[in-house]
Parts: structure tokens; sequence; C-alpha cells
């Protein structure tokens, strides 16, 4: 069997986790910062993770080796 291609523009935006979840960096954060409130600024500082869903189980067959 062919190896499998990884789509690279999705493996710099997302990441498995060990239980196999999807991570990924929320956006919005490199402009405009002054309008926004602290809370939402720390909020988006942290990694998000997908609720398992079609778009969570599209991601993972883009990432096909984690």
């Amino acid at each position: 069997m062919p190896k499998l291609k990884t789509k690279k523009g999705v493996a710099k935006r997302f990441k498995l986790s060990k239980k196999g979840k999807v991570k990924y960096s929320p956006g919005g954060k490199s402009h405009l910062n002054t309008s926004k409130q602290p809370e939402r600024l720390r909020a988006l500082r942290r990694r998000h993770t997908l609720a398992g869903g079609k778009a969570a189980q599209y991601i993972k067959r883009m990432l096909p080796y984690g």
C-alpha cells in the first residue's frame, strides 16, 4: 500500500491529542487587540479542542499519521 500524503496546511494548524481529539489555536489575536477584553485575549492564548463531529473527522482524514 502506498504512503498517504499529509495536507501540510492542516498539519500547520491542527494537532492531535493523545486521545485523538483535534487541538487548534484560535484566530483573532494578532491585531486590533486594544478593543478586545483582557479576558478574551487570555482565552485566545490557550489551545482549544474541536468537539467530535464531522469537522473533526474531516481533519483527522487529512492528518493520516497524526
